[in-house]
């Protein structure tokens, strides 16, 4: 076994480069007898013949589990210590009407960060009390048409947004609940762009700055008070800046209570997914257990009730049920000096690239790979999986080991594709979007459709009928 002095550190010579990480894989993902990767119960040729690729598969019932599991785990945590604890999907990681409808069966809220995906949640038929509306900058449409539906919690993001909250919420006749976004000042451990709480960012308000904001929340008899927001970032591992982030608020949380009921404190989330085999994944109920022995062990210091805690898992719902389909279309070996040798590089290139999957260029994020079409006894060779884009950064897969017979035709699937792929899709070099399929118990249905090249014509305002 001979490691390629091209592969990073973290990324093991494998023992069979067909195998399916646990971890990384959805729950209902397994080959079948023939060597092909099953994703709940369809194979991949099945969902390639049919549906084509690129494509973006959803495991139904993974997801479902997941957002279960989560809920469970703050429910049983928090009622342990005479709390209760509401869970907030994140609309950003992925949202369409399905999904809006599994995550809020299961038992969670929805935030949303648009009036697009405000929309969405709405038309799947969310009850608006079970939304909270994020953004740094939401416009006064979006504010108005959020306080007219009944939006349980705004978050508000500056000064000026108090006042446009308050303006709308008298403008309907309504008392509007709102959160006040704030920084801790506690920096995650995560990729630079990732990370939210620290002083330099467009986000939140510092802690020192509360009391002023909160006093002017309460000025207006349309607005009601729930609590502090804090998100310290996306994609975490280390339950240590959620535990110190807590300690800050409560605190402060404390102190707002002599003018005023303070009901929740939303601790925020973004805990992180496994990508690939090296990344070790926090058990959700370890998190919960921390996040309810820091909030029960201040309020017994600080002498005050313990509030109702909101937590946003990100990620940690959608983002491991998801996979992505691609066809193998060229294969290139690339000889790379270093030193006084030479390595080699397989560069593996699929019909989709950076317009389906956005974070490999964005923040260099590693992902995994898998032929899944067959299965293979050829030796491991290291690849790097292309796009088909005009741009020498279109990577999917940055490094990963796949059997050197990998070929023309051949299906590649890349796991933990869920989250914030469809969502951060593009038209680049006017590719159509793909499709997204979910898959449960051995059936597939398309939950969102794709786009051709006449749906992306229709837009042209140059294009003459005929």
């Amino acid at each position: 076994m001979t490691t390629n002095p091209l592969a990073p550190d973290w990324l093991a010579h494998p023992d069979d480069a067909n195998a399916l990480a646990p971890a990384v894989w959805s729950q209902n993902a397994h080959r079948t007898q023939t060597g092909e990767i099953a994703l709940g119960g369809v194979t991949a040729r099945d969902l390639a013949s049919r549906f084509g690729t690129p494509l973006y598969v959803i495991d139904e019932a993974d997801a479902r589990g997941r957002a279960r599991q989560v809920k469970a785990a703050f429910d049983a945590e928090f009622a342990a210590i005479g709390s209760s604890a509401k869970v907030y999907y994140a609309g950003k990681a992925f949202l369409s009407t399905e999904v809006a409808r599994w995550v809020t069966e299961e038992g969670l809220y929805i935030d949303v960060a648009s009036g697009g995906e405000l929309a969405v949640a709405l038309a799947a038929g969310v009850d608006a009390a079970r939304l909270g509306f994020h953004g740094n900058n939401k416009s006064l449409a979006e504010i108005d048409r959020a306080v007219s539906v009944g939006v349980g919690a705004i978050i508000l993001d500056s000064w000026v947004e108090v006042e446009r909250v308050a303006n709308a919420a008298e403008r309907h006749g309504v008392v509007q609940p709102v959160r006040l976004r704030t920084n801790s000042g506690v920096h995650a451990h995560t990729h630079e762009y990732l990370a939210t709480a620290h002083e330099d960012q467009k986000f939140g308000v510092p802690l020192t700055d509360v009391p002023e904001f909160v006093g002017h929340i309460r000025s207006f008899p349309g607005l009601r008070f729930l609590g502090l927001h804090s998100h310290i970032g996306s994609q975490i591992f280390d339950a240590g800046g959620f535990i110190e982030a807590a300690r800050r608020l409560l605190g402060v949380h404390a102190g707002l209570l002599a003018a005023g009921p303070v009901p929740e404190l939303n601790l925020g989330g973004g805990f992180g997914i496994a990508y690939t085999a090296a990344d070790e994944v926090t058990p959700i109920e370890q998190i919960a257990a921390s996040f309810a022995e820091v909030v029960s062990a201040e309020a017994a210091r600080l002498d005050i009730p313990i509030p109702v805690i909101a937590i946003e898992p990100g990620r940690a719902i959608i983002g491991t049920a998801g996979a992505t389909l691609y066809e193998v279309g060229t294969i290139k070996d690339v000889a790379v000096s270093i030193g006084d040798s030479v390595a080699m590089r397989k560069y593996v290139s699929v019909d989709g690239g950076m317009s389906d999957n956005a974070r490999t260029a964005l923040y260099a994020a590693d992902y995994s790979a898998r032929i899944a079409s067959r299965s293979s006894t050829a030796d491991p060779a290291l690849v790097r999986v292309a796009g088909k884009h005009c741009e020498s950064g279109d990577l999917v897969v940055l490094a990963e080991y796949l059997p050197g017979d990998v070929a023309p035709g051949d299906l590649l699937a890349v796991p933990a594709t869920g989250a914030y792929c469809w969502s951060l899709a593009s038209n680049y070099n006017y590719l159509g979007r793909p499709p997204v399929v979910a898959v449960n118990n051995g059936e597939a249905r398309i939950i969102v459709r794709g786009e051709t090249e006449e749906d992306l014509l229709r837009r042209d305002a140059g294009v003459t009928s005929a």
